[in-house]
Parts: structure tokens; sequence; C-alpha cells
């Protein structure tokens, strides 16, 4: 059977050298479609993973908005690219503090890996709460809507252009005899405009303003939130994000096709360009760290301490710390939040309203 790299190979003999952003939609599929990515026999780690604290406060964050939204019923609670399924059972267990929110939710995943969704199915079996599985967000039904994304929007392919004298010339991914190497499309994508400096790299994430316009949509018929934590930037800015992960550490994008994570670091202020054209409002930039201590995580460190042992304990302190970590490298500093709402809901917690130039 021929590996990932190997049809690559031969597709780019045949047709000639793709896009950057075809390139990562190639290994993705195939990188989400094969394996469990997550855990320390995995490539990487996410907050949820981390410690229960996260999903739960996430969860308490659904209550006080689904409460702003004057409690619609039902309520559809939708959650991005959900991973082993553990940020939602975290989620659904804090919930159970609101009954009737239990009552009138109705839970939708929308995942395309058949690995992840039997982990999820797997993890979310207890619950009282019938649960839905989707292709895309297309497919979840209309209504009221309260929306996650946790480290969802990263693993999305983006477009790279470089700054030549030429103007702006598109990245590509071709060969060099049986290497893949990263090259150049030999003409200038007039419409980005004249480069002001040579060598800069601009990169365009198509497919995640595309959701974002369908969700901001959603939200602007039926009403609704969508909170999203992911590492990333607010733009414009210019700069190579493209990463791979294997085994917890970083390696070549180009060097083993499918088997490694390859993301690119979230440009928030297009996702809020997305939201602003529909009229919704906008929260934060907030940083991880300042919206976990907003929410209350050091109380709820504190209150899981009263029943943990020694050993416990020292775990629930190890998780608080990586999860709130300052730094350009640490959690929470890196990973940044943002919300967007239905015009009608005017303050959510833990983020201050964004006001911003679209």
């Amino acid at each position: 059977m021929k590996s990932l790299g190997e049809h690559v190979r031969e597709l780019i003999a045949l047709e000639g050298p793709i896009t950057v952003e075809r390139y990562m939609s190639l290994c993705l599929r195939h990188y989400y479609a094969t394996r469990d990515p997550l855990g320390a026999g995995g490539d990487f780690t996410t907050a949820p993973e981390i410690s229960q604290m996260f999903g739960e406060l996430i969860g308490l964050w659904v209550l006080e908005v689904w409460n702003a939204m004057g409690r619609p019923h039902p309520v559809h609670l939708v959650e991005m690219g959900p991973g082993r399924g553990t940020l939602m059972a975290d989620l659904l267990r804090a919930t159970k503090l609101l009954p009737d929110f239990q009552t009138a939710a109705q839970v939708h995943l929308v995942e395309t890996s058949p690995v992840l969704q039997r982990r999820q199915q797997a993890a979310l079996a207890s619950s009282a709460l019938a649960i839905h599985w989707h292709e895309g967000l297309e497919d979840v039904p209309e209504g009221p809507t309260l929306l996650i994304a946790n480290e969802f929007f990263d693993a999305l392919p983006v477009r790279q252009f470089i700054a030549t004298e030429r103007g702006w010339c598109e990245r590509l991914v071709g060969l060099d005899g049986e290497r893949l190497i990263f090259g150049l499309r030999a003409e200038a994508e007039e419409p980005l405009g004249k480069p002001l400096r040579i060598g800069d790299v601009l990169e365009w994430p198509s497919l995640s303003i595309d959701i974002m316009r369908e969700l901001s949509r959603r939200l602007a018929r039926d009403g609704g939130a969508a909170l999203i934590v992911d590492y990333g930037y607010w733009g414009p800015a210019f700069g190579d994000t493209l990463q791979a992960l294997k085994q917890h550490a970083h390696v070549d994008p180009l060097a083993e096709p499918g088997e490694a994570d390859v993301t690119a670091h979230v440009d928030f202020h297009r996702l809020a360009q997305a939201a602003s054209a529909q009229d919704l409002r906008a929260h934060g930039l907030g940083t991880q760290r300042d919206f976990l201590l907003a929410l209350g995580i050091e109380a709820r460190a504190s209150s899981l301490r009263k029943r943990a042992t020694p050993a416990q304990s020292a775990d629930i302190d190890a998780a608080l710390a990586r999860l709130t970590e300052r730094g350009d490298t640490g959690m929470g500093d890196l990973f940044k939040v943002l919300a967007v709402t239905h015009k009608g809901l005017e303050a959510v917690p833990g983020l201050p309203p964004l006001s911003f130039s679209p």
C-alpha cells in the first residue's frame, strides 16, 4: 500500500507543483483519518486533556451565555473538531448545575475523523443527552446556537504568498528528484497589492474564513454565541507560521506527509472581520490565561485539592500552571480567546467587548 508521501509525489509529477493549501489538505485528511493524535503517546496534547478544569469552566461559560440569551429551548450545543470528546464530557458534567439547560440542549459534534468519532462515542456514552455527529457545520440544524471551537481553526489549511520583486507570488510544493521542496508560482497575485518588504510571507486562511462566514450567518439569523480558543495572532501580520508536530517535537512539514500534525497559526482579525460583516459583536481578544483566571480556575483548583490525595493535588497544581503559563511558548499567553455573538448579547463572561476597524 502506497504512503501518502508517494501519492503526493506522483500527483506533483503528473500535475505539477501544488499549493501549500492543497498540500496541507491532503496531509490533514490522511492524518486525522488514520489515528488518534492526542496525548502522551500521540503528537500533541490539548487543554481539555491536561485538566478537567478547562472543560468545566467552559461549561459554566456556556450556562451564563445561555441565560443571557433568554434560555432558548431548544438550543444547539455545537463543538467543532471535538478531539476525544473530553471537553464536551467535562462541559456537560458542569452544566448539570442547571437542569433546564440539559433539557434544552441538543449536542452536535462536527467531526470528519472516524477514529476520533469512535473515541468521542466512548467518552460520551454515559451522557443522558443525545449526541449527533456531522461532517460539516452546514449539516447542523438551524436554531439558537452555542458553539465551541478549541484548537480547530489552526488545523485548517492556508495559502501562503511570498513578497518578491515581481509582487506577491504563491508558495507551492514541488519536487527536487524524490524530495518535496517549496517553490514559487511564476505569476504575481495582483489583487494582493504591492508588497512592502521583499521576503514577507502572507498567509491567507480561505477555508477558515468560509467556515466563519457560515457560522456568522447562523448566529446573525438564529442567535447565539461562538467561543474560539486557539494559538494565533491579531493581524494583519506577516510571517511563516506553517509547522508540523510529531511525538511532541517540531519536524519538517514536508518530510513525512500525513504522518505529522500540520498546522498554521490563526489570524483572529480575519475571523472577527467575517463576524463583523454579519453585524455580530466580537469579544476579546484575550489570552487563555486571563480568560481562565476570570472564569475562576484558581477557585476550581482549590476545590479539587480539598478532595485530592497529595499526588493528585500535585497534578492539579501542574495542570493549573500549564494552562495559565506565561511567555511566548506558554499555553496561557500563546493561546488566545475570541467570542462572537448575536448583536443582542452585549457582554460575555471573561472577555471584554472588542472594538476594531474591519
